[in-house]
């Protein structure tokens, strides 16, 4: 069953995090975050609604890091009930995908709750001072492609904070449930 994301208050400072990656370093908010915004990305590497935008999401990625704004994505699921979820599966899945940012591990999913992640994939779009200016979707595709001529919604909206502009449209993104661990 698909989830959506939520509303987010605009203007919330982006919660710090040092995590290790699929690179063999640990990666901080502050180390990753660019001069004209940053996205903080949740994914996964079995939902079918990753799967889907991957392509997609490297392209745009690529395109935006180009213009000064850091990316990273982070997995956060339980890999004990979801083990295609790994950290050796997550490099798997970066090289496979030749991922251009780093895919970071948030092993006590500390990480999502602090940002109040809820799908994969769910993205936070940062302005220079990481304030979130966008809670919202990369496109209309969701497990399919998106139709023809269809906006690139997190390219939009992010060369928009970068421009320090406000992003009056932020339709949320859908996707698969965070798996969260037996508390």
């Amino acid at each position: 069953m698909a989830t959506a994301s939520l509303t987010a208050e605009l203007g919330l400072a982006a919660p710090p995090f040092r995590l290790p990656g699929v690179d063999g370093r640990h990666h901080s908010l502050t180390e990753l975050a660019g001069a004209n915004g940053t996205v903080i990305v949740f994914i996964c590497n079995h939902c079918p609604y990753v799967k889907a935008i991957i392509d997609r999401l490297v392209a745009d990625a690529t395109l935006l890091m180009a213009e000064g704004i850091g990316f990273a994505a982070i997995s956060s699921n339980d890999v004990v009930t979801y083990p295609e979820d790994s950290f050796e599966n997550m490099k798997r899945f970066a090289e496979l995908h030749r991922l251009p940012f780093p895919y970071l591990y948030d092993e006590d999913q500390s990480v999502a709750r602090a940002y109040g992640a809820v799908c994969t994939p769910d993205f936070f779009g940062y302005d220079a001072g990481l304030k979130l200016a966008y809670r919202g979707r990369l496109d209309e595709g969701r497990r399919d492609p998106p139709p023809a001529g269809a906006r690139r919604e997190l390219v939009e909206a992010m060369r928009a904070v970068a421009r320090g502009e406000p992003v009056r449209e932020q339709t949320p993104s859908i996707g698969c449930s965070i798996k969260w661990k037996a508390e």
